[in-house]
């Protein structure tokens, strides 16, 4: 799939509104009862970051973005400021905040995953683009400064010895959401001071 390492600016998308969106199917009975049943296993995010354009500059930025990524065609990442930690925003990520998988003393490769629990119920997230320098691993709760490796552009992490049978490894990490801008066109207005605006830059994830 097409896709640009490169991140959204920084300053554009803390202003940015959005988040994730689920797709449910509602059935309404004739008895007034509901049959509800999801069309989708995992949640897709959506933003909209027209509104972290505060100056001229900003305009120029994201124009400049767009036509660099063709449009709709190449992918890149942005930096969810409300979720891009696996632990709370308020917090430093841990190498204990996450559990990606258990050793059975053959598997040598697990997948960053970011789980999101409530009321006995969660979800687990699979976090592909992890911030180079972020990743922190620890197996049974013991920080491991080495004996493995992150790819960066998919979120694999790959141990150089398999670990043992049992042993619990976790991660901790900063993390961007892999997203394509959702149109073909910026529509940009001028102003009286032709400082310029656009009404809607909306951004879609991609899943893979």
């Amino acid at each position: 799939m097409a896709f640009h390492e490169v991140r959204f600016p920084d300053t554009i998308s803390r202003g940015a509104r959005g988040g994730p969106e689920r797709r449910t199917q509602i059935v309404e009975l004739a008895s007034g009862d509901e049959e509800r049943n999801a069309s989708w296993a995992n949640s897709r995010r959506r933003y909209d970051v027209s509104y972290g354009i505060r100056r001229a500059d900003d305009l120029a930025a994201v124009v400049a973005f767009f036509e660099a990524r063709n449009g709709r065609l190449y992918g890149f990442r942005f930096k969810d400021w409300a979720d891009h930690r696996s632990c709370l925003p308020s917090q430093v990520p841990s190498p204990t905040d996450q559990q990606i998988g258990a050793g059975d003393g053959v598997t040598t490769s697990f997948q960053l995953v970011k789980r999101y629990a409530s009321g006995g119920q969660s979800w687990s997230r699979t976090i592909a683009k992890p911030v180079a320098s972020t990743v922190q691993i620890a197996l049974n709760g013991v920080p491991q400064s080495s004996g493995w490796s992150v790819d960066h552009k998919s979120g694999v992490v790959s141990f150089e010895t398999a670990p043992s049978d049992g042993i619990a490894i976790t991660a901790g990490f900063e993390f961007d959401v892999p997203v394509r801008f959702d149109s073909d066109v910026l529509d940009v207005t001028l102003d009286i001071e032709r400082l310029g605006s656009i009404t809607s830059i909306p951004l879609l994830e991609i899943r893979r």
